[in-house]
């Protein structure tokens, strides 16, 4: 019997929406980053990020700050609308997955 370890949620990405949306999830390696439609793995959504972040691309780079406003992860969820998909670095990832909500 061989063991597993755990299940790699796959690849980070920043993911932006005609709607003005910003979310952050996980998508399959091979996942198709050109489609208008996107599955997110433990997605969550930024509704607030600071001037310190330096924009969306900043959510990408760095992630969301103390001062950001990212809500609580979904098991998935799809997008509708996509006008953007970037590669998070494991710095932006592990800041998303600390979820800060400043008051």
């Amino acid at each position: 019997m061989t063991k597993t370890g755990p299940q790699q949620p796959g690849k980070p990405v920043v993911v932006t929406t005609s709607h003005r949306g910003v979310f952050f999830g996980y998508v399959p390696e091979d996942a198709d980053v050109t489609a208008k439609t996107i599955r997110l793995e433990r997605a969550r959504m930024c509704v607030y990020w600071d001037s310190a972040v330096r924009g969306v691309v900043g959510l990408a780079t760095a992630g969301p700050n103390a001062r950001s406003k990212v809500g609580p992860a979904a098991p998935a969820f799809v997008l509708q609308d996509v006008t953007a998909v970037m590669d998070a670095t494991p710095e932006a990832a592990q800041a998303w997955e600390k979820a800060p909500w400043h008051r």
